[in-house]
């Protein structure tokens, strides 16, 4: 995907996967065959970059099935496949083993893809930098040994489109394991995620699948990116996937005449970048746009749908083009999956499904004064049901309500916020939750309470126990993390890489002229902890383990300050938690 712009975060590592769920070694003989896919599978992307557990994520969104992005290798011209190119990650049951074997015992799968625009740019998408091809077909058999894959996909695009030599290496290997996999009792499917054109795929697309066939390298699904098309146009996301997608069933019945209408249909795979895309606002799929690509993919009997990704299916962001960790629209948590998982039913029909919304997403007040939104609801799917309005999260000296506390989806109710005046200055995140049959939805509120109030430190959720970032904001690989912690169950990652320092920041309030100490735990290379604005302090370490740092500062006449944790350029990933003012 266009959106894989550099090599993030490592990953903790899991048990080992052969011990879990009895599966075969990297090298070794099938243990056995894997379970196939459903002929219709919804299986967003996974950004395996960013820290964060897919386990986890797939049970908060309901989501069964994940392309776990991306495999490649670590440097041009090798040929050893690493989770991101990162060699701290192998393709071994410690890197994600645990999270795999979660997933299946809740009855879903994942699909690991190779390549990615990264790995297209830099040389390091196995089958064009590695020349031998049977050291390429080697590391699809390791992936699919060591995790029981019955998919592999290859995110083709960017350089790799018209590296002709590696597009002939790539399809050669896919059929030396096409025929390793039959001898072995294997069923393994290959698909080609491609971009594409309003119309089917492009030249360059197309030349993939006809190299394809001429190696008699059989391709399962041809998935395309039904977004980023770079055309100057505005589009509607949906109609456009559609149009796209009937181009390449036209292109397809052509290169496999043979095959009947249900078949073509069968081997088409549509993936979506949820919200704002990469290109701007003229590309944006809504909620609304889920439903419709649902509905008609189901009724063509369309392989797979699919997202980039599932990082991004929350709101918190709106009006941010592209970004790893939020759509940039107004939306619920996980709203694109609730419409669109329904789709790995085997293509039946999808239910009855709502999102929430606030308008406006934050507001600013003093202690004693009050605040309103309106919290907007919309049928995403089916018809309009019933839906139960409840807000949590008020700290002491907040109160919230909704009225009315129900309303028929497509319908609204305002939130009312009050303070007093011993309200204590800072930014508390306010969940407003809808439930009805087909289930829940949120969407967050900030509340920022201004000047000096009771005293208070004004720092919210400093050890990210809420498991959300807000109120921090970070720059791009920014997250909430399981692992590593200093306590609790969560900490803050700061992802800084060759063109940013990833810094994680939160405004406060406190009194000013006064003096503090700022204190948190931090671990990763070059460190930084410290404050901006209405006062300038820091100190930074280098540990690869929890060390406690102490900022002391004193506030100007706004008694306004940034917190902030951030790491240095190409320095990796830094990791803190426990922050506190006092």
């Amino acid at each position: 995907m266009r959106l894989h712009r550099s090599i993030q975060a490592l990953l903790t590592s899991g048990v080992t996967l052969a011990a879990t769920v009895g599966l075969a070694v990297v090298g070794g003989s099938a243990a056995h065959a894997a379970t196939p896919l459903p002929s219709h599978v919804f299986a967003p992307y996974f950004e395996a970059w960013t820290g964060t557990g897919p386990a986890a994520l797939a049970a908060q969104s309901g989501d069964k099935y994940l392309t776990m992005a991306f495999i490649q290798t670590a440097t041009k011209g090798t040929c050893t496949p690493y989770w991101n190119g990162d060699t701290g990650l192998p393709i071994a049951g410690s890197s994600f083993g645990s999270d795999i074997a979660k997933i299946r015992a809740g009855g879903g799968d994942v699909i690991p893809s190779f390549g990615g625009y990264t790995a297209d740019n830099t040389g390091t998408e196995v089958a064009d930098g590695c020349t031998d091809v049977n050291a390429v077909a080697a590391a699809y058999e390791s992936v699919i040994t060591t995790y029981d894959a019955s998919r592999i996909d290859l995110d083709v695009e960017d350089n790799s489109l018209t590296d002709t030599a590696g597009i002939d290496r790539r399809n050669k290997a896919i059929k030396l394991v096409e025929d390793w996999a039959a001898a072995n009792g294997r069923s393994v499917q290959f698909s080609y995620t491609l971009p594409t054109t309003t119309s089917g795929l492009a030249a360059s697309g197309l030349d993939v699948l006809k190299n394809a066939v001429s190696n008699n390298a059989r391709i399962d699904v041809v998935n395309q990116m039904t977004f980023d098309y770079y055309d100057g146009a505005t589009h509607n996301m949906a109609t456009d996937a559609e149009s796209a997608s009937t181009g390449l069933y036209g292109q397809l019945a052509k290169l496999y005449p043979a095959k009947s209408a249900a078949q073509l249909w069968g081997s088409i795979g549509i993936t979506e970048m949820v919200g704002i895309d990469d290109y701007g606002a003229a590309e944006t799929f809504s909620t609304a746009d889920a439903t419709a690509i649902t509905n008609w993919a189901t009724g063509k009997g369309v392989n797979t749908l699919s997202f980039w990704a599932l990082q991004r299916d929350n709101g918190g962001c709106v009006g941010t083009a592209g970004s790893d960790s939020c759509s940039g629209i107004s939306q619920g948590a996980w709203d694109f999956s609730h419409i669109m998982a329904p789709f790995s039913n085997g293509g039946g029909p999808v239910g009855n499904d709502f999102s929430l919304s606030d308008s406006p997403a934050a507001g600013s007040v003093s202690p004693g004064a009050g605040a309103t939104a309106t919290v907007g609801t919309a049928v995403t799917a089916g018809t309009a049901q019933n839906v139960s309005l409840t807000v949590s999260g008020a700290p002491a000296g907040v109160t919230a309500t909704v009225s009315p506390a129900s309303v028929t989806a497509g319908g609204s109710a305002t939130l009312s916020i009050s303070t007093t005046a011993a309200t204590a200055p800072g930014s508390y995140p306010l969940t407003v939750t809808g439930s009805a049959a087909s289930g829940t939805h949120s969407a967050t509120y900030t509340l920022t309470v201004t000047g000096s109030g009771g005293g208070g430190s004004g720092l919210v959720n400093g050890g990210l126990e809420t498991g959300s970032l807000s109120p921090w904001t970070c720059q791009s690989g920014g997250a909430v993390v399981s692992t590593p912690v200093h306590s609790g169950a969560y900490a803050m990652q700061a992802a800084a890489t060759a063109a940013q320092t990833g810094e994680c920041d939160q405004t406060v309030t406190l009194k000013p002229n006064t003096a503090y100490t700022l204190t948190g735990w931090v671990q990763g290379s070059y460190a930084f902890l410290g404050v901006s604005g209405g006062a300038s302090a820091s100190t930074w370490t280098s540990a690869s383990s929890w060390t406690k740092l102490s900022v002391p500062f004193t506030t100007d006449a706004t008694g306004s300050v940034s917190v902030y944790l951030h790491g240095w350029y190409s320095q990796g990933n830094v990791y803190g938690d426990d922050f506190s003012i006092a």
